[in-house]
């Protein structure tokens, strides 16, 4: 590809993303939203399209796409449902650890389901007590024999208690991050249990959760990676996270943008349309543009991801900043251009400008991703 152009490869897979989002999401999604309804029915047909395994190899099932184009999928989703998109992201993130890491025998037995969609994952790090500071997770994987047990909780955990699969960070040594292990836990494990679903601001169409262990007994062959090896495969992947959460923020801000574009041109004040007045325009104006430029800083860090980039770090950090505080304030101008009806749940704006908001939380908060880009320039 060119630096300013997709591929006709690139485009078809945006398109038919697209076409999926406008027949499978966009219709439903006020009601999933409206009833916290987690739309499990569309997971088999994105799987069908291989989205369930975007950036998995071919080998293993997947599609083996790059990073780009997981961005052009996950954005093309939010265009009809943040939350929905979001998820798709998780499960992608999840499924790749286990194909990236995993020996032979665990990708043999959990990613024919899980390319598929026919089971779903979890990516289970933070904890009540971790969130920026994930190396001092607690939660506990003391060997036993053939297998683990487990102790601890896991927080904000999306899908708990209606996915399948939960790839988990637990402590497996004394050492900060470097006595991490990666290990697959699966529903039905006795010792396993969910804390009651949280409720939100947004995010409604996916459900958030404690995941808690018990004594749990997990076989030592569903370590992802070999034992220590869990904050390694944590971080890895993290950059491709913050580029789906970016891009979801893209999608999401799109569609605002779009909405805002319509309903100013329909809506009549003082006699003429309300995009008649020069103060409109410039607000459209620089929605515009604040949404072109954190595009093409996330489809430039996606680039640097697919090729492995020695910046790639510091580009996923900066664009998933951009994108999600950019994405965030074009929301909240397209609801003030809709005036009170934007405060309404008869428009759409109003549940984007909820979901978007904890994509500046998600996947490192901002704050945390100023703190890798300051450190990495400060570095040099």
């Amino acid at each position: 590809m060119t630096q300013f152009d997709l591929t006709d490869d690139q485009r078809q897979i945006q398109e038919m993303a697209q076409k999926f989002t406008a027949d499978a999401i966009t219709p439903f999604a006020g009601e999933w939203d409206e009833k916290s309804h987690y739309p499990v029915e569309v997971w088999k047909a994105a799987g069908e399209l291989g989205f369930g395994a975007i950036y998995v190899a071919e080998e293993s099932g997947g599609i083996g796409l790059g990073r780009l184009e997981a961005a052009l999928i996950m954005e093309a989703m939010a265009y009809g449902c943040p939350a929905t998109s979001a998820y798709i992201s998780i499960h992608n993130m999840a499924t790749w650890m286990i194909d990236r890491f995993g020996d032979q025998a665990i990708k043999d037995r959990f990613l024919p389901q899980l390319v598929t969609m026919e089971k779903i994952a979890s990516y289970c790090l933070t904890e009540p007590g971790s969130g920026s500071d994930a190396a001092a997770l607690k939660t506990s994987a003391r060997r036993d024999g053939d297998h683990f047990v487990l102790n601890g909780t896991k927080q904000f955990i999306s899908g708990a208690g209606y996915n399948d699969i939960y790839v988990c960070m637990v402590r497996t040594g004394e050492e900060k991050s470097k006595g991490i292990s990666a290990i697959v836990v699966e529903k039905g494990t006795p010792g396993l249990s969910f804390g009651a679903p949280e409720k939100k601001l947004g995010w409604n169409a996916s459900p958030t959760a404690q995941v808690i262990f018990e004594d749990c007994r997990v076989p030592v062959a569903n370590l992802v990676g070999a034992e220590g090896e869990g904050f390694r495969i944590a971080m890895a992947g993290l950059d491709g996270g913050r580029l789906n959460i970016g891009a979801c923020s893209l999608g999401g801000a799109q569609r605002c943008l779009d909405e805002a574009v319509r309903y100013t041109k329909e809506r009549q004040q003082f006699g003429q349309p309300v995009a008649d007045f020069q103060n409109t325009q410039f607000m459209l104006a620089d929605m515009a543009t604040d949404l072109e430029a954190a595009r093409a800083l996330l489809y430039m860090a996606a680039a640097k991801v697919s090729a492995n980039a020695p910046d790639k770090s510091r580009f996923s950090a900066m664009a998933k900043r951009l994108a999600t505080d950019n994405g965030s304030s074009i929301v909240d101008r397209a609801l003030q251009l809709h005036g009170g009806y934007g405060y309404l749940r008869d428009y759409p704006i109003e549940r984007f400008w909820r979901d978007l908001r904890v994509h500046s939380i998600l996947e490192g908060t901002n704050q945390v991703m100023r703190l890798i880009v300051g450190r990495e320039l400060t570095r040099q």
